[in-house]
């Protein structure tokens, strides 16, 4: 065992060096032993390898989802330079063999002018879609490249890589990565011209199939069928986290909530909303962000009121209990997400008790909400502590109650919500859009004992079966707001999508968008708040 590992490392050190890299730290996991009272376990050697990389654009992101596009070649680039095995690959445990001969990297030399090709086709925006080759092998690849859609697959023919025995080429996981070209013979070409090795796979297909010809062999893998396989494992653990009935659920519309985007007249273009993407003077528009110990949502709030042209205040809660701050000063208050006081008395109960048996603290908040001239914003944790206030509606004799999610478990998505016909300030002029965006919470529940007519509901998830309604929700509600429009509440995270690079997916004919639709929402309020102070 000693040897083994010994040798595991010498040969992950001599790689490195030969990529020009450097393992800035290591940690000995041989001595790692469990005594019990009559016998002592030890852990079985293990080498474990972190890897990061500097990031020069996230924007230029290549994902794992065929474009559906029948003229866009697929290829497949090997980073292995050696002969397919199965040797410690998923397949073989799956036989539950370990195998003898593992895939390697033959030459470092080889290995480094692949990667920088491929880095230089990204940067110059030539690859429409990529995924490595891992755990599970090429098959395993090419399915999961089809998985995130519901429409088309795709035609292959593997007999360029060289391996006759089908199996082989299937589920080895040598070192190499699949991807789809934006521009078929400007990829190839530079490939070429930088002596890299690739093979033509194919094109995509209209039909749900991915049809693998090798030599004389040809194979059909029916995408829908195995993507249903593939997620098994995941809906047998929910059954244990979200009980029988959700996972089911969960399994049966996981296909079906497919996101979809209207973005109605919003351009894009920051300067068609008064946004300098470069200001660093005062607006003075004066806003500030309210948080408490353990929130997390302050900074890309605070940037995103900024970048719609507020001032922002930093106002902690210690400021508001000591008198330091008063909110005399300030048209809009957000309370940001994430989990004030670890949320140990439950989901923002500490933070409204800072506020309630705080003098300074709450005459100062209630005389915020007393003005005409002032708006509110509250988020994820915010929203819980909002409802909790009964800030949104103190008319009602029954208040609104934010509940842990039906599933039991934290929930963290991005999904699709509908921007309804409404009266807030901040979302009025957004309502038939229909966009995208996260939630991540434990505690996201609406319970709203009334009729719907009772509420003013400005956005809703856009279905209302789990987990596309991710907690439950009465009326599928994603926020509520106050009767005048001024003072909302929201479980999911505006501040989080305000940019293109922030949405798990934008619509691909958009990706030049310098922002995404909901910083009109923080634009909307600058305005109501100029408004004012004519």
């Amino acid at each position: 065992e000693n040897a083994r590992i010994y040798h595991a490392v010498e040969a992950a050190s001599d790689f490195a060096c030969a990529l020009g890299i450097n393992i800035p730290t290591g940690k000995d996991s041989m001595s790692m032993t469990q005594k019990y009272k009559d016998d002592v376990v030890y852990a079985p050697g293990t080498v474990i390898i972190s890897a990061s990389g500097e990031v020069s654009d996230v924007r230029k992101v290549v994902e794992p989802v065929l474009v559906n596009d029948e003229s866009k070649e697929i290829l497949f680039v090997d980073f292995s330079f050696s002969e397919r095995a199965l040797g410690g690959s998923a397949f073989a445990q799956s036989v539950n063999k370990i195998g003898k001969n593992a895939p390697s990297v033959t030459d470092a030399e080889k290995f480094v002018a692949a990667f920088n090709t491929i880095q230089k086709l990204i940067e110059q925006e030539l690859i429409l879609a990529g995924h490595d080759i891992g755990s599970g092998g090429l098959i395993t690849t090419l399915l999961e490249m089809c998985f995130s859609s519901n429409k088309g697959g795709m035609k292959v023919d593997l007999t360029g890589i060289g391996e006759e025995d089908l199996v082989k080429v299937l589920f080895s996981e040598n070192p190499g990565i699949v991807i789809q070209c934006a521009d078929n013979e400007e990829v190839k070409k530079q490939l070429t011209e930088s002596e890299v090795g690739f093979v033509s796979l194919g094109f995509p297909v209209p039909y749900r199939k991915v049809r693998v010809k090798n030599f004389e062999t040809e194979t059909d893998f029916d995408i829908d069928s195995l993507r249903d396989l593939w997620f098994k494992t995941s809906y047998l653990l929910d059954r244990k986290q979200s009980g029988k009935e959700l996972a089911l659920e969960r399994f049966k519309n996981y296909k079906k909530n497919e996101l979809e985007f209207n973005f109605g007249a919003f351009t894009g273009k920051a300067s068609d909303y008064g946004i300098d993407l470069n200001r660093r003077n005062p607006s003075g528009i004066k806003a500030a962000i309210i948080r408490e110990k353990g929130v997390n949502g302050d900074r890309e709030m605070a940037y995103a009121m900024y970048l719609a042209g507020m001032d922002v205040k930093d106002v902690h809660m210690t400021d508001l209990i000591s008198g330091r701050e008063t909110l005399e000063d300030v048209n809009m208050i957000v309370f940001v997400g994430g989990f004030s006081n670890s949320d140990v008395l439950g989901s923002a109960k500490g933070w409204a008790g800072a506020f309630k048996y705080n003098e300074k603290a709450r005459i100062a908040l209630d005389k915020f909400y007393k003005r005409n001239d002032t708006l509110s914003l509250g988020v994820c944790n915010g929203c819980q502590l909002m409802v909790e206030l009964n800030l949104v509606f103190p008319e009602h004799s029954i208040q609104p109650k934010m509940l842990h999610n039906e599933s039991g478990k934290f929930e963290s998505a991005f999904l699709n919500v509908d921007i309804l016909e409404n009266q807030s300030v901040m979302l009025n002029n957004m309502a038939g859009m229909k966009l995208g965006i996260w939630v991540a919470h434990g505690e996201g529940k609406f319970y709203l004992p009334f009729n719907e007519l009772e509420y003013h509901i400005p956005m809703k998830y856009s279905h209302d079966e789990y987990p596309a309604n991710p907690n439950g929700s009465h009326f599928a509600a994603a926020a509520i707001c106050s009767d005048d429009g001024r003072h909302l509440a929201m479980m999911p995270h505006l501040e989080r999508a305000f940019a293109p690079w922030q949405w798990a997916h934008y619509p691909a004919d958009r990706k030049k968008d310098e922002l995404a639709p909901w910083i009109q929402a923080f634009v909307n309020a600058r305005e109501w708040i100029v408004q004012q102070n004519l």
